[in-house]
């Protein structure tokens, strides 16, 4: 076969796995993603059902709220009477007995009644008494009117047989009481009557009635803030089904015989809503229950099919068009993705598995010259770099660590062993052996201590001997001229701490603090617990100190690395101290320098009370 061939075959064998890839990825995208559609506007229709039931049932129930908040005013409107002393006489003893004043204390109290509401048409008072009564339409007071056959009107008759006060009257056309209101037909509009009845309180006895004729006014602006005109109906309805108010005037009055309404009444407690479906309407009933003094009362709303998922259609028709839109991108991108980058991200994925077992070598050439190529160049590269920061890191700390500890252990200079022991062979001239004794017993403490290899962490306490035996012969050599106090916490002395950290800091003080012969120089030691886990220690000497510039200098190459130039003059001192706490306590330390405002240096060091240990153990 020609290498033309050849290349042909590979181009049809390429093009018969891309053919394949595609036709799986129809399957296993078109297929769930047009399933997860249909789901979705089922699940979508649900929930958009349930939340306009819950919202108009919400709605609905501050509707009531307020409907019965308002009927409830107008219910209690005769109760003020009840507080009008003069008014309450007039009804025990009747008009007659002082007719000019009485007649007139009716009227203020018809005519205060009336205007408090806009939407009161007519009032009737009825005074048992004498069997007179008086009316007041469009504010204009009835004469004086005999009314003998008063419990001839249903409800007077009904609230002298019940312990309430208050029965309302279904809507119903304006009609004159006893014949005194002139009442023209141009002007006749249907009326909520609230029948009253008025007892000689606290006694039984009843001294008359007043019934109180409002509009629908207010109840319709309250009801029309509860449904969409001519797609819902609302309707509000009496314990005996009669239609208080209705989306449709004409029914207004009238007693509701309707099955759904039947269906309503048996609705459990708590009920919010049910499906309804019949030749005349078909959707979702949302419906609340009155409570208190309108007990038996209903409001309902009905909400057609087509109203109530017109939004979940929209909703569904657009999460179908982004759903094709998104499937197509998804399409587009799975092979984009299949094609240019599946297999070297792969091949990146598996060498990032091996690095994370600890293997920094790649098993690959090249990835190509495109950004994946170079992101594998540049993995290559950083791994060797990484394994060779490794190696030289690890190498590089053990032998500073051993290095550190060998320069700190030979700090004690010459000097201080010159000066140390002429002190001692002075004594021995002057004195008797016992103190000469004593200083060669902490010079040998001190030596034993420092020459010890073994051991790298000591308790607080050995640290702490070894300065204490430090402190006595500086002390046999200064003689009177210096003092030193130790402020040791008992805790403290009981934790383990890296050695050689103390006695360096008390050697930079006489190092540099009393190298201008303090008159009475003196060193503090303390070291205690902070709250948070912490033992802060601290060394404070009272001699000259360092300048400010001294001290920013000590402070820079304290935190930012000391000069090659210093290094050579084995200038290591805090430095020294500082990077051994550090790598023993995983960079938890702190360390600052201050000077003193009466005069002097103070190193305050802070670490951890414990020590991890991976490094206790190394």
């Amino acid at each position: 076969m020609t290498q033309g061939g050849k290349v042909c075959n590979r181009k049809e064998m390429r093009w018969g796995i891309r053919k394949k890839l595609i036709i799986f990825l129809l399957l296993a995208t078109v297929l769930p993603f047009g399933t997860a559609i249909t789901v979705t506007y089922f699940y979508t229709t649900k929930s958009l059902n349930d939340r306009a039931v819950s919202t108009n049932h919400e709605l609905i129930s501050k509707g009531q709220e307020e409907l019965a908040g308002y009927l409830n005013d107008v219910a209690q409107m005769s109760s003020v009477l009840y507080r009008y002393t003069p008014f309450i006489n007039v009804m025990r003893n009747g008009v007659s007995s002082d007719f000019v004043v009485n007649q007139e204390e009716v009227r203020r109290a018809l005519a205060y009644l009336f205007n408090t509401r806009p939407e009161i048409e007519q009032m009737h008072l009825y005074i048992h008494e004498e069997q007179e009564s008086y009316t007041i339409y469009h504010s204009r007071i009835s004469g004086r009117a005999k009314y003998e056959n008063v419990f001839s009107h249903p409800y007077y008759r009904q609230l002298t047989a019940i312990e309430g006060y208050s029965l309302i009257e279904p809507p119903h056309e304006i009609y004159s009481y006893n014949n005194v209101s002139v009442i023209p037909n141009s002007q006749s509009v249907n009326v909520l009557s609230f029948h009253n009845v008025i007892r000689d309180v606290p006694l039984a006895d009843v001294l008359g009635f007043l019934s109180i004729d409002i509009n629908l006014s207010k109840i319709r602006a309250i009801a029309g803030r509860l449904y969409t005109k001519d797609a819902e109906d609302l309707y509000i309805m009496d314990d005996k089904g009669m239609i208080i108010f209705s989306s449709n005037e004409e029914e207004i009055g009238k007693e509701n015989k309707e099955k759904w309404f039947e269906q309503v009444r048996k609705e459990p407690e708590g009920g919010k809503s049910l499906e309804w479906k019949d030749e005349q309407f078909s959707g979702v009933i949302v419906h609340e229950k009155f409570s208190d003094s309108f007990k038996g009362w209903s409001i309902v709303k009905r909400i057609p099919y087509d109203v109530l998922y017109q939004g979940a259609r929209e909703t569904a028709l657009i999460n179908i068009l982004i759903g094709l839109a998104t499937l197509i991108f998804a399409l587009l991108g799975t092979m984009f993705v299949s094609f240019k980058l599946t297999a070297p991200i792969k091949v990146l994925i598996s060498n990032m598995k091996k690095v994370e077992k600890g293997e920094f070598k790649a098993d690959f050439d090249t990835l190509g010259t495109d950004e994946i190529g170079m992101l594998g160049r540049h993995f290559k590269l950083m791994i060797a770099k990484i394994d060779e920061l490794i190696e030289s890191e690890y190498k590089l700390e053990i032998e500073n660590k051993a290095s550190q500890l060998r320069v700190l252990q030979s700090q004690i200079n010459p000097h201080f062993l010159y000066n140390a022991f002429q002190s001692i062979g002075t004594l021995a001239l002057k004195l008797n052996a016992v103190p000469v004794y004593s200083l060669l017993t902490s010079l040998s403490t001190i030596m034993r201590y420092s020459m010890n290899m073994k051991d790298d962490i000591v308790p607080f306490a050995a640290e702490l001997n070894h300065v204490k035996s430090y402190l006595s012969l500086q002390k046999q050599r200064f003689d009177e001229q210096f003092e030193f106090e130790l402020n040791i916490q008992e805790e403290v002395k009981e934790i383990y701490i890296p050695k050689m950290i103390l006695q360096p800091l008390v050697e930079n003080c006489f190092k540099h603090g009393f190298d201008q012969h303090v008159e009475e120089a003196r060193i503090q030691i303390e070291a205690f617990f902070e709250n948070d886990n912490k033992v802060k220690i601290s060394v404070k000497d009272n001699g000259m100190g360092p300048s400010d510039e001294q001290i920013e200098k000590i402070r820079q190459e304290l935190f930012q690395g000391i000069s090659k130039a210093d290094k050579q003059r084995e200038a290591i001192g805090l430095k020294n101290i500082y990077d051994r706490l550090q790598i023993y306590y995983h960079n938890q330390v702190n360390l600052t320098v201050n000077r003193n405002e009466e005069g002097g240096f103070t190193v305050t060091i802070v670490i951890p009370n414990v020590i991890p240990k991976e490094v206790e153990h190394s």
